[in-house]
């Protein structure tokens, strides 16, 4: 048993930062799924929000390892 964690680049802001894969919220640009960073999520939200829509909530664990066998 044993843990992963994915390291990357937000799609939003290019901070590097470490997520779960599986979790992770996303955009899909150009056919693929990118990351987006917690920091981002919460300044995007009130903007969201603001326009009527619903704001993002990352699954539990979005931002934590997972653990693997």
């Amino acid at each position: 048993m044993g843990w992963m964690m994915v390291m990357g680049h937000c799609v939003a802001c290019h901070e590097i930062f470490t997520f779960s894969a599986e979790r992770v919220p996303s955009l899909v640009v150009n056919g693929e799924r990118e990351p987006v960073c917690q920091a981002c999520i919460t300044r995007v939200n009130p903007i969201r929000i603001a326009n009527g829509l619903p704001p993002i909530v990352p699954l539990p664990g979005a931002y934590e390892p997972d653990e693997v066998m």
